[in-house]
Order: structure tokens, then C-alpha cells, then sequence
């Protein structure tokens, strides 16, 4: 998914710290199995991303994951046990859905993350939905279908993303202007880019990066 976010404060004696798990389909069709819990399968409805509140519990065993970076003794038998235990629950809890979803995509769901790497090295480029569908060994309106129940997007809006967000990190981070920003991913007319910039960010590319760079500064 094409994100962006802002660290909003970090400093050497309490620096930033990101945490990301990644959750592999088998290990979680295994926590299914074992703890014998049955979800709904996904469909198209369920959101790319989602939200939830998190309880102790989760919260606790996550905790006990992040500290085990700060020591060697366990590592490698506590971290898979952990895992399985924050897979758990979020499986009890309001992420069911979502894990389901994985699951009942598939093949799928691996090539239309082959798809979404491509599109983030050649998003400044023509997308050419029918040769990527081929090379998947899709049909475009297969490709289409499965593309946006992954990513909640359709090709064309996830490169529009992809696009409008490099633009803006090249002219707030190396102070390009609009105009050579939104040549260098791909839009051939200036007011189309601020257009859909406006559109997209809530503001024009000048500002918007105004209002970015004033916040930064206070």
C-alpha cells in the first residue's frame, strides 16, 4: 500500500522506534488449524487496511516481541512462539476478517504483490494493464478484480498514489518545483498533476508544501 507518514517527534535519549510483523499465510492457516477457529471467508468488501483497538493482552505480547531485539539469550525460540501468540489474537480480535481475506486470496494475492512491486519501480511509466495482466498469466478483468481486493485500489489509483506522493516528497525533501516534479513521475501536463495533487492532498502543490514546511519549522 502506498503510505505516508510523519514522526512527529525523536530525539537521541527517546528516539523513534517502527515496528512491522509480517504475517505469512501458512503460519496463519497453522493458527487456524490448531486453535480450531473458524472465520467467514473474505471477500471483496474487506478493506486493504484496517483499524482496531488493542487490548492488553495483544499489547502485552507485542511488547515481549519488541523487547527481544534488545537481547540474544531465547531470541530464536521465543520470537516464533510469540508471533503465533499475536497471530492469535488477532484473529480473536477485530483483525479476523482481514487474515481471512489472505488466506482465501491466495496465488492471488502473490501475483498482485508481483504486480504491486512492479508498479513501484515503473510508476512513472504508461501503465499497461495487459501486459502485466499476461505476464501474471491473468486476464485484465481478472487482474483488475483481484488487484483492487487486495489493495482496495484499482491499478490506475494505486500508481495515481504512488505518483502524487513521490512528487511531493521530491519538492518538499529536494526542493523541486511543481512543474519538474510532476514531469519526473510521469504527468506530461502541469495543470492535470495539480489538478489531481489539489484533489488528492486537499491543497495545491505550492500550498501544500507551504503548509508542510511551516509545520516542520514550528
Amino acid at each position: 500500500m502506498p503510505l505516508i507518514f510523519q514522526v512527529e517527534e525523536a530525539t537521541e535519549k527517546r528516539p523513534y522506534l517502527g515496528f512491522q510483523l509480517d504475517l505469512e499465510p501458512a503460519l496463519v492457516a497453522s493458527v487456524i488449524t490448531e486453535s480450531g477457529i473458524r472465520l467467514k471467508k473474505g471477500d471483496a468488501s474487506t478493506r486493504a487496511m484496517n483499524v482496531s483497538s488493542v487490548d492488553a493482552d495483544l499489547l502485552d505480547a507485542v511488547v515481549r516481541l519488541v523487547r527481544l531485539v534488545e537481547t540474544s539469550t531465547g531470541r530464536n525460540v521465543l520470537a516464533p512462539l510469540i508471533i503465533r501468540e499475536i497471530i492469535y489474537r488477532l484473529l480473536i480480535g477485530g483483525q479476523g476478517a482481514r487474515l481471512s481475506h489472505i488466506l482465501s486470496s491466495g496465488g492471488d494475492t502473490r501475483r498482485i504483490s508481483k504486480a504491486i512491486g512492479h508498479l513501484r519501480k515503473h510508476f512513472d511509466e504508461q501503465l499497461k494493464m495487459e501486459e502485466i495482466a499476461r505476464e501474471l498469466g491473468m486476464s485484465v478483468s481478472g487482474f483488475h478484480h483481484h488487484f483492487k481486493s487486495v489493495t482496495s485500489m484499482s491499478p490506475l489509483q494505486f500508481q495515481k498514489h504512488l505518483r502524487l506522493q513521490e512528487a511531493r516528497r521530491l519538492m518538499l525533501g529536494e526542493d523541486m518545483d511543481a512543474a519538474s516534479a510532476a514531469f519526473r513521475v510521469g504527468y506530461q501536463d502541469p495543470s492535470h498533476f495539480s489538478r489531481e495533487y489539489k484533489r488528492h492532498f486537499g491543497a495545491p502543490p505550492h500550498g501544500d508544501i507551504a503548509n508542510l514546511r511551516s509545520r516542520i519549522e514550528a
